[in-house]
């Protein structure tokens, strides 16, 4: 009997290959709730709870030590059903050598040896712009010298081009004590922090104590430190100073990786930027994916901070840790920034998926549609319909057909509504719809998995109403999105569905919708270009509608055609309908003597 404890569970299959680990604030109710009889939501999970041959499990005091437990096994064993660090980039870090007298370089290979490792930098330019702001402020070392104290005193070093430049101050042959080669170092880590406050005031300590003992050329350099170290602050602040030592965590997913941007902030500045991607495994909500990400994150970057601004509370606790949600102000900005960049991190790896995995992309977004609108199958198959009248005139209606979430020109429909009179939007929809899937049905064609309708309750009434009537209503989902809110209606429920206006669900859909009206009004404006010809020369006796369309083109409108001399339609068409066509307007022959 698993007892009511926090701890970390592990689930293993038939031949002993670790499948899954979970954190629980008490283990029997966590694994209990997965074998309890119910439907799962997930077929993921259904698929794992069926594989499940052995249950190991460890009690921990608190759940934050379940919490970390579960990240430390999730990144050594890397389960098939959980989380995945998508980390195929090794990122750059500022190491302090741990040595004598320090030396201070960028790396990307960690190496645990007591040295410290202030980073990952997710741009090689930010990290490059804080070891030049480094090497302006202080002459550290960059040789590979091995500088022990006994050595330096026994001369066994001399030193080289950069003392005599003055990037290095001569450690190598004790012209730099090892107290201020150290004091250096303790700024220069300081700056890295992003604690340019401290070091600030330092700086103007030591200025006016040179200024006051008359020592002008180092006032002057230390007036030349001060304005570089403002200047790199300048350019990084966003928000005032009195936001200080606070982690700012977003997130954003779809519907196979989740995006969490990390910001780092020090006296107002961000001093720490990174984006990571979790590849999902088992429809992991925000909320899982956050806390993770707020665990792993924090850990991997060191961070002290106590405050943490977050677009929602998460849902685990961490000692000393007071989770925030800005409403308003800077802190708010704050989250909005962070949130940009994870949005520009998911729209990145979007891209390159379609170039690089095109399939995978595009059933991502399959699965996407399939989630937000809770359809039972995934809408490889999608068809839009859409109205076209004006003033109750040639009414004409459009269906257009998306595959794979791309449209599929080839099957797209256009209709002359029969019948029905005047302008009934709705009678329209029902004729259209039985019309559609009758002859699909009759050819033996494979009907779609979603239909949607352009317009309201009304329009989708009415195309249910066909749907039910060909007896093919729970063969397919059909939906409706209105055009003033851009809502998304559902049969039988009276209340719409808003989606986020970024959502690419709610972009496909008005892609569909905006392409039918498109192909629809084509339709309609090719119609009545027809009709007006018609009632205009083709009820000439005797003149066709190619004889019409001939005289079109080369006049272009019938106004310049009824003005033309008998001649002039002579050379477009042959004499005999020449001479009928200017008879009918004209009422007489062509008096000109040029026509025989």
């Amino acid at each position: 009997m698993l007892p009511h404890k926090p701890g970390v569970y592990q689930y293993y299959d038939a031949e002993g290959n670790l499948l899954y680990v979970g954190k629980a604030k008490s283990l029997r109710n966590r694994v209990g709730s997965y074998f309890s009889k119910q439907k799962y939501e997930s077929g993921k999970t259904l698929l794992l709870v069926r594989k499940i041959a052995d249950i190991k499990t460890i009690v921990v005091e608190t759940e934050m030590d379940a919490l970390l437990l579960e990240n430390s096994l999730i990144k050594k064993y890397k389960p098939r059903y959980n989380i995945n660090l998508k980390d195929d980039k090794t990122y750059p870090s500022i190491v302090i050598k741990k040595e004598p007298f320090p030396r201070i370089f960028p790396t990307r290979q960690i190496i645990r040896d007591g040295s410290e490792y202030h980073g990952p930098y997710s741009s090689v330019k930010t990290m490059h712009a804080v070891l030049d702001l480094v090497k302006k402020l202080y002459p550290i070392r960059t040789c590979s010298l091995p500088l022990q104290p006994a050595s330096i005193a026994a001369g066994k070093f001399k030193v080289c081009l950069e003392y005599h430049l003055g990037n290095c101050l001569g450690p190598c042959e004790g012209k730099q004590t090892k107290k201020a080669y150290d004091d250096h170092v303790d700024q220069i880590r300081r700056i890295i922090r992003g604690d340019y406050g401290d070091v600030l005031r330092e700086f103007r300590s030591q200025l006016r104590e040179a200024a006051e003992a008359l020592r002008f050329e180092e006032a002057h350099m230390l007036k030349e430190k001060i304005e570089n170290l403002e200047q790199f602050q300048a350019r990084s602040t966003i928000v005032n100073p009195s936001i200080d030592r606070v982690d700012v965590f977003t997130i954003v997913s779809d519907s196979s990786s989740g995006f969490v941007n990390y910001l780092r902030i020090h006296n107002g500045t961000i001093v720490q930027g990174y984006t990571m991607e979790l590849r999902k495994r088992m429809d992991e909500s925000d909320q899982e994916l956050l806390a993770f990400a707020v665990v792993e994150l924090r850990g991997r970057f060191e961070s002290d901070s106590t405050e943490v601004f977050v677009p929602f509370e998460p849902e685990i606790t961490l000692p000393g840790v007071r989770f925030h949600v800005p409403q308003k102000g800077d802190k708010k900005k704050l989250l909005e920034l962070s949130h940009r960049n994870a949005v520009q991190a998911l729209l990145d790896a979007q891209k390159q998926a379609e170039f690089t995995d095109p399939e995978r992309h595009t059933r991502r977004i399959l699965e996407t549609i399939q989630r937000d609108l809770h359809l039972l199958d995934l809408p490889a198959h999608m068809e839009c319909f859409d109205n076209s009248n004006i003033q109750g005139t040639h009414p004409v209606s459009a269906c257009v057909v998306f595959r794979n979430g791309k449209p599929s020109k080839a099957d797209y429909r256009k209709f002359n509504i029969r019948g029905v009179e005047g302008p009934n939007d709705f009678d329209t929809m029902k004729e259209v719809i039985t019309r559609r899937y009758t002859r699909m049905v009759e050819e033996g064609q494979t009907l779609p998995q979603l239909v949607i309708v352009d317009g309201g309750k009304g329009q989708l009434s009415a195309a249910v109403e066909a749907l039910e009537g060909l007896g093919l209503r729970g063969k397919m989902a059909v939906i409706g999105i209105a055009k003033r809110l851009e809502e998304i209606y559902f049969p039988g429920d009276s209340l719409p569905l808003y989606l986020d206006k970024r959502s690419e669900t709610l972009r496909i859909i008005q892609h569909m919708r905006d392409e039918a009206h498109r192909f629809g009004i084509s339709h309609h404006r090719d119609r009545r270009s027809k009709d007006a010809l018609r009632s205009e020369l083709t009820d000439i006796p005797g003149v066709g509608m190619q004889t019409t369309q001939t005289l079109i083109r080369h006049f272009r409108t019938i106004g310049k055609v009824k003005e033309a001399s008998l001649s002039e339609l002579g050379e477009v068409i042959p004499k005999r309908l020449a001479a009928i066509v200017y008879r009918h307007f004209h009422g007489q022959d062509d008096p000109s003597p040029d026509v025989g």
